[in-house]
């Protein structure tokens, strides 16, 4: 049996392979003897005009098929799965992973950990290197799969090795070697704990890291997420304001050390290194146009930026209306002045905006994404919510009304007896969205 095979969930009606016979259960073994790993072969062997495809049928006939077709034509194959194959987990034991910080009883595709490179290079998620092999480095080399997200944590193999609690966490770093030497663009993460990799480790980690310029286009440093669920884990202190103060003296001393040898600031601070350090986000030139955004890096000023300019664009009326916002403590400050700034042009216009207290994950946790449908039930309950409750849509699981704890926004919203307004994420969906219902 192959080692590699793949099930034809559905074939596209009046495709190439419904013309040539391909129907659903057939099972693809090759394409040009090439046997087919996952869906980056597949795209890369489809793109001939010329191809023959191995089929084996339920019954275990083989069918040898020769098809031409348009070099951009695709055969009109589905597999039902994004990647044709299985994702992979991680097998680390990282003194900081968020996951094992989680209470029991949550859905269960909360609690996967996955460390694919190529879902790295598909969704941006950030992976170890400790799970990849050197055909896969060869794979990404070939398919040109970059940009691709690496968590480094430190560049001392020692102590990478003690905080992935993997013995092959230091050599994968000569990883990033290969992928530099082949070309292969890359952005990092160091995910800061107190103690263990901050002060001279971090100094050593930026000063390595930048051996890999200007490939390596950008370093965020975030610090680690503690829950209150951490009974039997590494002990681990959060960081203190003098501390994030600390943190932010050594990135911005680095950014400005490297802009001058590569006009690029390179490494960047979490969002709420700022809030901790009780200091202002840097402006927009800072952020070497937002490459970290998904990580907690320039969110807040860019979505403060966005606000700002489509705020001078409105002439402001006399509407009137009474609404609220729910966010969490990071975002707080900067949505109470954009609600601040939007009265001043609507003046009729009352907006209740209120920070969320993680109690759920514990008050440590301050970003908005981790917010649950029971805390936001129970601090809101009783309160002034006019018309309707603003909520952003990163409080919710991707394309579906459902909070981290399994509440829904019905749930939630019959709760409160308000009805839910999900925002998206940028600043003039908020101004859309606290206007539209008087528009």
């Amino acid at each position: 049996m192959k080692k590699h095979e793949h099930t034809v969930a559905a074939v596209l009606p009046g495709s190439i392979a419904e013309e040539m016979g391909i129907e659903p259960g057939d099972k693809l073994l090759e394409i040009d003897g090439h046997e087919i790993e996952d869906i980056f072969d597949y795209q890369f062997y489809v793109e001939d005009e010329e191809i023959v495809l191995l089929i084996e049928k339920p019954d275990g006939e083989q069918w040898e098929l020769e098809i031409e077709k348009d070099a951009d034509e695709q055969l009109g194959i589905d597999f039902g799965r994004g990647l044709m194959d299985e994702y992979r987990s991680c097998y680390n034991k990282c003194i900081f992973c968020f996951i094992d910080q989680m209470p029991k009883g949550m859905r269960d595709t909360l609690y996967f950990k996955d460390d694919d490179s190529r879902l790295s290079f598909l969704q941006g998620n950030y992976v170890t290197l400790t799970n990849m092999s050197d055909h896969d480095i060869e794979r990404i080399i070939r398919y040109r799969l970059e940009p691709i997200n690496i968590s480094f944590q430190t560049t001392n193999p020692e102590l990478r090795c003690r905080m992935l609690h993997n013995r092959f966490a230091g050599d994968a770093l000569k990883k990033a070697d290969m992928l530099y030497q082949g070309g292969i663009e890359m952005n990092g993460q160091i995910v800061l704990c107190k103690g263990v990799n901050d002060g001279e480790e971090l100094e050593r980690s930026i000063r390595d890291l930048t051996a890999y310029l200007p490939l390596l286009k950008s370093v965020s440093v975030v610090p680690v997420g503690l829950t209150k669920f951490r009974d039997g884990l590494f002990p681990l202190e959060p960081f203190t304001k003098e501390d994030a103060k600390e943190v932010l003296s050594v990135i911005h001393r680095w950014q400005d050390k490297i802009y001058e040898e590569y006009g690029l600031h390179f490494i960047h601070a979490g969002d709420e290194w700022y809030l901790l350090a009780g200091e202002e986000v840097p402006e927009e030139e800072r952020y070497d146009g937002y490459l970290q955004l998904e990580n907690g890096v320039g969110m807040l000023r860019l979505l403060f930026n966005e606000f700002t300019e489509g705020y001078e664009t409105l002439t402001g009326d006399e509407r009137q209306d009474e609404l609220s916002m729910a966010t969490g403590k990071l975002a707080y400050p900067y949505i109470c002045a954009m609600a601040e700034k939007l009265v001043e042009k609507f003046p009729n216009v009352k907006i209740h905006v209120y920070c969320i207290r993680n109690d759920f994950f514990g008050e440590r946790i301050t970003v908005s994404g981790l917010i649950t449908g029971q805390d936001l039930t129970a601090q809101l309950k009783g309160k002034q919510l006019g018309n309707r409750l603003l909520i952003p849509c990163n409080m919710l699981k991707t394309d579906e009304d459902i909070f981290l704890d399994d509440l829904t926004v019905r749930e939630v919203s019959d709760a409160l007896q308000v009805p839910l307004d999900i925002v998206k994420s940028s600043g003039q969906d908020l101004i859309d969205a606290v206007l539209e219902a008087n528009a």
